[in-house]
């Protein structure tokens, strides 16, 4: 353990080193200059730093203040050595982050006691530095864990509902990716951006609880069956929901609130505005766009401008403006996405059906 001893008086300085030699373990590092001792504190850092107050260039409580000014030495004790016993004095000495006080003359038992003292306190810091360290980098390790269990099973869950679900894994990557689009052009950021994508997929994951008659009914739905099928959103909420794993809390939150509109008139619960939340509001623009220009057997694909004014035609009104008008200044990328993840099985219907 080196020892920092600070004292333009060399007298003082050779008593205070051969007071630290008797401690175990512990090699003084003298200095008369509190400038040089400045120098060699950027590239070293003692387990203890005794210095005394009245020095000339420098005072002991300018040379305190450098200390605790450089980050790398806050945990290092402090010592002043003083023969002032004013309280003011000791009074700022610890507002600047001193420690302790040692009053000349200096008493050798009492010097290696506090020292002893200083030096073990500041040996079980580092231990619980340590230790706080190794438990917050298991933490991550545990928690990336439950991360990419979460994930895989958002996959397992997504890739089940699709031998229910007509809609092609195409459809899923496309809106998961429109998804994420739309959040980091909203300035969502990209850890949201990232975990919304992921969490996407599941969105539709109540059509499993839908009768095949209805879900997979190759014509447009009659009043009564449409009533059914709307039950997939609070379905889906239902199986999703009060999860510990974050990824499926967010993926129910989606299931629910995806098919709500902006001005209070979609399903289930007919919420308007920001109420409806951020994820539903956003998976919402995606999930419609990709539907229109999806082939479905009832329809054909609309072209990616007749979706386009589609959704403009419907700002404000099923879309949230300020995400609609994100996700329309990355058009050019949402064109790409498209091409890049385009349905490899051939259309159910002629174009013209």
């Amino acid at each position: 353990m080196n020892i920092l001893i600070v004292d333009d008086d060399r007298t003082n300085l050779f008593i205070m080193a051969a007071i630290v030699r008797r401690l175990d373990d512990a090699e003084p590092v003298s200095m008369e200059s509190p400038l040089d001792a400045v120098e060699w504190l950027r590239g070293n850092e003692p387990d203890l730093i005794l210095l005394d107050q009245m020095m000339p260039d420098m005072d002991g409580m300018e040379l305190l203040r450098h200390i605790r000014d450089d980050g790398r030495l806050d945990n290092v004790p402090v010592v002043m050595v003083t023969a002032n016993t004013a309280v003011d004095i000791r009074v700022r000495a610890l507002d600047e982050g001193c420690n302790d006080f040692l009053t000349k003359p200096v008493v050798v038992p009492e010097v290696q006691a506090r020292l002893r003292n200083l030096l073990a306190l500041r040996q079980s810091r580092a231990l619980l530095r340590d230790r706080a360290a190794l438990l917050a980098d298991e933490v991550e390790r545990v928690t990336a864990v439950l991360q990419r269990q979460g994930e895989e099973l958002v996959k397992r869950l997504s890739r089940a509902s699709e031998y229910r679900d007509p809609e092609t894994g195409a459809h899923i990557e496309r809106m998961a990716l429109y998804s994420r689009l739309i959040a980091e052009a909203a300035g969502c950021g990209g850890a949201y951006a990232q975990e919304l994508m992921k969490a996407a997929p599941m969105h539709d994951i109540g059509k499993i609880g839908i009768p095949d008659m209805i879900l997979l009914k190759p014509g447009r739905l009659t009043p009564e069956e449409m009533t059914v099928m709307r039950q997939h959103a609070a379905m889906g909420h239902r199986i999703l929901a009060n999860s510990d794993i974050p990824l499926l809390r967010l993926a129910a939150e989606i299931a629910l609130s995806h098919h709500e509109k902006f001005d209070g008139t979609g399903y289930p619960n007919g919420v308007a505005g920001t109420a409806i939340p951020l994820s539903g509001r956003i998976v919402a623009i995606a999930d419609v766009f990709d539907a229109l220009t999806s082939t479905r057997p009832y329809k054909r694909s609309w072209t990616l401008e007749e979706a386009r004014a589609y959704l403009v035609q419907n700002r404000g009104l099923h879309f949230d403006p300020s995400l609609l008008d994100a996700f329309l200044s990355r058009w050019d990328d949402v064109c790409r996405i498209h091409h890049e993840n385009a349905d490899e099985l051939p259309a159910l219907i002629p174009e013209e059906a």
